[in-house]
């Protein structure tokens, strides 16, 4: 069997919403309106918090696909004043988001117990707030949102591989200089956070065997398996890889911004910074490698993300192991493309038909338990009024 990329096909239905004219997708995607309609066609629960779980209407898989998000829309009018990432919440919305995700990926773990069978994963995606609203890769919502879902192993397999070039694949590049430039300094300061739970993992005896991803990423195994994601200690940890992340990635485009620029005035490992990253040669000949392509070339220029922008993935691999990994960079690509996964949307109404009873049947039973651990209020829809699927009337 050929390794390597996959492309895999999913269908979807047509959402009765009508693009304003003058506005792109993704500005309308982000706008009230759009958000609206996502949570009263869509939406399964909401938090006091704010946070709404919703069916993703053209998501990803047709196995299992639901997301969470921070819907600040209604008390956040300016899209780019929304949360975007997770080290903004406050004490309250970070307890409440981790107990959702737990809760969440221990029911695909429970559905889907054999390794071989399925792949499961959940992504956090987060965009740096700044970026061109008519860029290509924005999100289609700009605030902080998780991404669970589950792709059978056999749809993988009878996918046609991948363009391997596709740039939401590499990157862009970015994985690249990381991998071959950053990656022993990014190891050498990421073990200095003290982590006891996440075990650092080898880049390439963490890859998914079908489709040789992800590339280029640090990986961290959860030692303890599913059990650690009840454990408090555990999301403290997931969040200091974030912290980790952010301090790196600030202080590496600081640096290729302003030569021999310092510590960045928001880090949280300032003396980590200052004693192993600004002390560290290879550290300084990366960004100013970096700095002087800017210099050469404006569409390269065009791609840099000057504040942190990424996504953090929590993924089963092959082994039957939990795996913890975050994007250096995340130019364009979808959470499931740094597992090698690229999916392809089509409109098909008969083909989302015949695969939503059983798609919806297991989100209903997800938000029971959210229900049972007293996370959030059901939402009532046209397509599941009383907790039971109905199916839409044809238009």
């Amino acid at each position: 069997m050929k390794i390597g990329p996959r492309e895999i096909h999913t269908p979807f239905r047509k959402i009765p919403l009508e693009v304003a004219e003058g506005m792109t997708p993704v500005e309308f995607f982000n706008s009230f309106a759009n958000l609206k309609n996502l949570a009263d066609e869509n939406g399964l629960l909401k938090t006091d918090e704010d946070f709404l779980l919703y069916r993703k209407a053209i998501g990803h898989s047709m196995e299992f696909d639901c997301s969470i998000i921070l819907n600040t829309s209604a008390r956040i009018l300016d899209p780019l004043g929304r949360p975007v990432r997770r080290d903004q919440l406050n004490r309250q919305q970070k307890n409440v988001w981790s107990r959702m995700t737990q809760i969440i990926y221990e029911y695909m773990l429970e559905r889907y117990p054999d390794p071989e069978e399925a792949l499961v994963l959940c992504g956090e995606a987060s965009l740096d707030p700044t970026w061109p609203f008519s860029k290509p890769g924005v999100p289609s919502i700009r605030m902080i949102h998780n991404h669970f879902m589950v792709f059978p192993t056999q749809q993988i397999k009878d996918a046609p591989l991948a363009d391997p070039a596709n740039p939401n694949l590499t990157d862009s590049g970015h994985h690249g200089l990381f991998q071959e430039e950053l990656t022993r300094v990014y190891g050498i300061f990421m073990e200095t956070l003290g982590l006891e739970v996440l075990k650092l993992v080898p880049v390439d005896q963490s890859r998914i065997a079908l489709t040789d991803y992800p590339r280029g990423l640090p990986s961290w195994e959860i030692t303890g398996g599913k059990d650690a994601l009840r454990e408090r200690r555990f999301w403290d940890e997931y969040d200091l890889i974030l912290k980790g992340f952010l301090d790196f990635y600030r202080t590496f485009f600081s640096l290729v911004s302003t030569r021999n620029s310092g510590v960045p005035e928001e880090a949280y490992f300032k003396d980590e910074i200052e004693n192993i990253l600004l002390f560290n040669n290879c550290f300084h000949a990366a960004a100013k490698e970096v700095r002087n392509h800017i210099t050469k070339d404006p569409k390269f220029a065009n791609e840099i993300r000057w504040r942190p922008a990424y996504k953090q993935l929590l993924y089963r691999d092959d082994k039957g192991r939990l795996i913890v990994t975050i994007s250096q960079n995340s130019v364009g690509n979808a959470i499931t493309e740094l597992l090698g996964i690229v999916v392809n949307r089509k409109e098909d109404e008969a083909a989302y038909a015949a695969a939503e009873p059983a798609l919806v049947a297991k989100l209903l039973d997800v938000r029971d338990r959210l229900l049972a651990a007293d996370l959030g209020e059901p939402i009532r829809t046209a397509s599941w009024p009383g907790g039971v699927f109905v199916p839409p009337v044809k238009r």
